[in-house]
């Protein structure tokens, strides 16, 4: 057995293997948006002062590990129990968990507490993690998710709730419940399950709670957290018509009518969480998340060390508008800095082009299908972990959004966790809701397959 240091820790590691191996077993794993396969590079770490991949170096001796940064969680100090009943709230987001405590009387959030999604060692994204269930099993994906639930549970101390509310896509919630989900990854793509549950908190290894009750889902890549963002925005009146973007890996669209409601889903790509962008990362300290005419914003306004899915977003609005990137995605030069140490390359442009193709032709699908224009649509709702600091202009510019929505654009910070308290307190009825959802499945639909090439241009 060899001893590896981290932080003032030590763990222990057996001959031979590797150093992602060790971190995940003991919780501190780092990220592996490529799921584990030495490409991505978002899972390096300092070995005795030199740079390594953790997934890719072995283990033959003692070691001093280093870390590029530690993820920030947010602490909570309870210091008072609730007056009358209280629940929790959460929501499992791809990326981020978000767990809420609600007073149902009086109908808000008590407080909030949020942390990485601890899935992330295994894949930035929900098709990586369905590929680790096939070839292994759903059970460690499951039990670091609750090891980590209980974790945010424990910080709200001295408060006693008995139910967990739960929204989060599909994939999610059949690892949450432990059931197979590699018929997720798979044509024609059958969950095992879409019905909300509502089963033992203990069964599931959750402490802290008598029942955990998720929300519905409506198809295999239309979850719960959308289902939820319905819940939260209500259906438009007579005649009108609503859109429900929420902006991820796999962007979930719902188009709203009081007669009825269409969705679809494409695969953008985790490119708007930074996984397989060069210099990409989370909206952390040191993020680029704004480029307006050249100047660079980031997060808490410290040095720019990387860019998040906002500062993205602007800097290939910006990049357009300087004649860096012409019409076809083309740059004359392989990459461009920003700032120091921080680079646009021309494969980023590439993975943004993927991802903005098909958020836009999944939306214009779906105006069809629904035989209106995007003028049509009154109100368009964007969700989403950064949805709240997208420039609209620069997404409208590069293409990500139709012009059409310029003025019509509300931004809501996480529809999933919202939609899931009103449901809490009102319990209003989702089942129906998820029921009268129609789904359009776009693997083989002609008309986004052109358009999705078609858009793949500025």
């Amino acid at each position: 057995m060899y001893k590896v240091s981290i932080n003032g820790e030590i763990l222990l590691a057996e001959s031979g293997e590797t150093l992602s191996s060790v971190l995940m077993r003991y919780g501190k794993g780092t990220a592996h948006p490529c799921g584990g396969r030495g490409v991505c590079g978002k899972c390096r770490v300092y070995v005795n002062g030199n740079e390594e991949l953790s997934c890719r170096y072995r283990i033959t001796s003692d070691i001093d590990v280093e870390t590029y940064g530690t993820d920030k969680k947010s602490e909570i100090d309870y210091e008072k129990a609730v007056d009358g009943e209280c629940c929790f709230v959460l929501d499992i987001g791809t990326t981020t968990l978000a767990l809420a405590l609600v007073s149902i009387a009086e109908k808000r959030i008590i407080k909030t507490v949020t942390s990485l999604n601890p899935q992330r060692v295994f894949g930035a994204d929900v098709i990586s993690r369905i590929d680790y269930c096939t070839k292994n099993s759903t059970e460690k994906l499951q039990k670091v998710l609750t090891d980590e639930i209980n974790n945010m549970i424990a910080k709200f101390k001295g408060c006693k709730s008995d139910r967990l509310y739960v929204s989060a896509n599909t994939t999610m919630l059949h690892i949450l419940f432990g059931e197979d989900c590699s018929s997720l990854g798979v044509a024609p793509y059958e969950p095992v399950f879409l019905d909300g549950r509502c089963v033992n908190a203990t069964s599931l290894g959750i402490a802290g709670v008598s029942t955990v009750e998720s929300l519905p889902c409506v198809a295999s890549f239309v979850g719960a957290d959308i289902v939820a963002g319905m819940n939260l925005v209500g259906m438009p009146s007579e005649g009108k018509y609503s859109l429900l973007i929420d902006l991820g890996t796999n962007a979930e669209i719902v188009l709203m009518n009081k007669n009825g409601s269409v969705s679809t889903s494409a695969a953008a790509g985790p490119c708007f969480e930074g996984a397989c962008i060069m210099c990409g990362m989370g909206a952390v300290n040191g993020a680029i998340c704004s480029v307006k005419d050249g100047k660079l914003i980031t997060v808490e306004n410290t040095k720019a060390v990387g860019i998040c899915g906002t500062g993205l977003i602007d800097a290939v609005a910006y990049m357009l508008d300087k004649g860096i990137i012409d019409s076809s995605g083309y740059m004359e030069c392989e990459q461009v800095e920003l700032a120091e140490g921080v680079y646009i390359t021309q494969s980023d442009i590439r993975q943004y082009q993927l991802a903005k193709s098909a958020v836009y032709s999944a939306i214009m699908a779906l105006v069809k299908y629904c035989t209106i224009t995007p003028d049509d649509i009154e109100t368009v709702y964007i969700s989403g972990g950064f949805s709240s600091g997208i420039c609209v202009d620069s997404a409208i510019k590069t293409g990500l959004l139709p012009a059409e929505f310029k003025d019509k654009c509300v931004a809501l910070s996480n529809s999933s966790l919202l939609g899931t308290v009103k449901y809490a307190t009102e319990k209003n009825d989702l089942e129906s809701l998820a029921k009268k959802t129609e789904y359009i499945d776009l693997s083989a639909d002609v008309f986004f397959s052109d358009l999705f090439i078609d858009n793949m241009l500025f």
